[in-house]
């Protein structure tokens, strides 16, 4: 199952990536990549492909990596002075687990997802494979396994170091395998968290700027957030507006004037599209897809409606009048087709991207007409009268002899 989700991602990206970079949205993030979820596609891109610096986006894989080798949340451990070496020399965001500290590993998960802390990373690291070359290692080969090919990791916390990189495609990629795992899903999608014993609350660095900076942004459910100074300051997320599922992902917006320039961002994007598009039935079930002419038949015609409705993300300005129906078979029905016969298959497609596929099979009997046999066969009638003709002279001539 894992595998074929993991194939199902990788083809999605390597065939259906559209480069849909028309809308100027005059971005502070130099790179910017917006999927609908629900049916795989870009909506927006702005030099996704890339390599860039991705700075705390890195844990994302460091949350996979981690679950894949945790076999109980609840485990208690503790936190070494390891844990927490070089951090305050580098300046890294800490979930502020101090040594001697008896936590769970759900606990340094929510510290690491949450408050971006670099002490539950590194934490995490040393319990789960023993050291940063081993789960780095682990790390890469997951990479590998989910066709990243633009990535390489160099640790575990995304802070900046030479050969530390990623792009926004892949990104996108192990965002979406992470969501997959339920604990990453509600980790990502908390707005706090109480850690076990009681004695500290873990924020979200997401929920905790939408709030400060007075957004209206009530459709993002969760997220992932990275600054240094390589990749600026970086946001991945996800959204729900209008029955629709969203991923945006920007990095690279300065670190100026104070400002939230990854959450702008995001909400710039975001708001035009939930603004502009939305899910709808375009097709109606029932609704008229093809006419065949009949031959010989009593009815005129066969009508072909569509089997379920056909629902898609479209602008607000769609008009039915924009599908197209193409079909491929029979161009007319014969009198003695028989019944469930397979006539020819019929495309509904929108701005050339087939929507269904739908074969044509004839569910209704025919009734054969004599009278349209014979005005459509002008020998037929001719040798009628022939006949009759015939049958009258005979007439003649037997009363002739008869007299």
């Amino acid at each position: 199952m894992q595998k074929k989700y993991i194939i199902g991602i990788v083809l999605f990206f390597f065939l259906g990536f559209l480069q849909v970079s028309a809308y100027d949205f005059n971005l502070k993030s130099s790179h910017a990549l917006l999927i609908n979820l629900d049916e795989q596609k870009v909506l927006y891109e702005q030099d996704s492909e890339s390599k860039t610096a991705i700075a705390s986006l890195t844990k994302i894989m460091t949350a996979i990596v981690s679950l894949e080798n945790i076999e109980s949340l609840d485990e208690t451990v503790i936190i070494t002075s390891a844990d927490l070496k070089g951090l305050a020399a580098s300046n890294a965001a800490v979930a502020g687990f101090f040594v001697g500290e008896k936590v769970t590993y759900r606990d340094l998960l929510y510290g690491l997802l949450l408050p971006s802390g670099a002490d539950a990373a590194q934490a995490l690291t040393r319990l789960t494979l023993g050291s940063r070359e081993n789960f780095v290692s682990k790390m890469n080969e997951k990479a590998k396994e989910l066709g990243l090919t633009n990535t390489n990791f160099v640790n575990e916390t995304g802070l900046d170091v030479e050969n530390h990189y990623s792009s926004l495609q892949d990104v996108a990629k192990m965002f979406q395998y992470a969501l997959k795992n339920d604990d990453f899903r509600t980790i990502i999608s908390s707005s706090s968290y109480l850690i076990s014993d009681g004695t500290k609350t873990l924020q979200s660095t997401v929920f905790r700027n939408i709030k400060k900076n007075n957004l209206n942004m009530d459709y993002v459910m969760g997220g992932k957030t990275g600054t240094t100074e390589n990749a600026g300051i970086c946001l991945a997320s996800i959204a729900n507006a209008n029955g629709t599922n969203y991923m945006l992902i920007t990095t690279g917006a300065p670190q100026e004037n104070n400002q939230p320039y990854n959450f702008l961002d995001t909400q710039k994007i975001y708001d035009y599209f939930i603004k502009n598009f939305q899910k709808q039935i375009i097709v109606e079930k029932g609704s008229l897809m093809l006419e065949l002419p009949t031959i010989y038949a009593k009815e005129e015609s066969v009508s072909f409606e569509v089997p379920e409705s056909i629902e898609k993300y479209v602008s607000t300005s769609f008009q039915k009048d924009q599908i197209q129906y193409k079909y491929f078979g029979m161009e007319e029905i014969k009198y003695d087709t028989p019944l469930m016969t397979k006539l020819g298959t019929v495309q509904i497609i929108l701005d050339g991207e087939i929507l269904r596929e739908i074969e044509i099979i004839l569910n209704q009997n025919i009734h054969f007409d004599l009278w349209k046999y014979v005005k459509s066969n002008p020998v037929i009638i001719v040798g009628i009268i022939g006949f009759v003709i015939l049958i009258m002279i005979m007439i003649v001539r037997r009363k002739c002899r008869k007299k």
